[in-house]
């Protein structure tokens, strides 16, 4: 597993005084507030201020004071260290912990790694990227079990529930 947590993404600026505009990667967009700090390109940075707003983040950093600063952040990653993350009810994962998993079902198949997962109204669905890309929702129907230390996840097999 990752020693940290990617919680945004920088999308754009906001203003000219360097602010910062934050896609968040979290089911709580609240826990920014709470946010003191937190690494961008793998350096710790201080955050002096965090304003919501229409589901984005808008955090003003220290060191970062100008449009043309700011600039320079666009695409990056927000993250935090892995034990500063908040606490998952059983049963639920880290987005970054089931990507890179490998699929297998009961019976041994592999069909490949997890690309990505797609938030849909009811359900996740696990992208998966192998020989053949396979869309698997993440229901107890299908999902046997999910072991991120092992990075693996187990599915009935396709045939009985395609």
């Amino acid at each position: 597993m990752k020693d940290f947590i990617t919680v945004g993404q920088i999308i754009n600026t906001h203003g000219i005084k360097g602010e910062l505009k934050v896609y968040p990667l979290t089911d709580d967009i609240e826990r920014f507030k709470k946010l003191k700090s937190a690494y961008i390109d793998g350096t710790l940075k201080n955050i002096i201020e965090c304003k919501l707003q229409s589901k984005k983040v808008i955090l003003k950093i220290e060191g970062i004071d100008s449009i043309e600063e700011a600039m320079a952040y666009k695409q990056k990653y927000i993250e935090i260290p892995r034990n500063d993350a908040v606490k998952l009810e059983e049963g639920t994962y880290f987005i970054t912990d089931i990507i890179g998993c490998s699929v297998v079902d009961e019976d041994g198949t592999f069909y490949g790694k997890v690309g990505d997962v797609i938030h849909t109204h009811n359900n996740d669905v696990y992208w998966i990227k192998g020989e053949n890309e396979l869309l698997i929702p993440a229901i107890e129907n299908v999902v046997v079990s999910i072991d991120v230390e092992k990075e693996e996840i187990v599915i009935k097999p396709v045939k009985t529930w395609m």
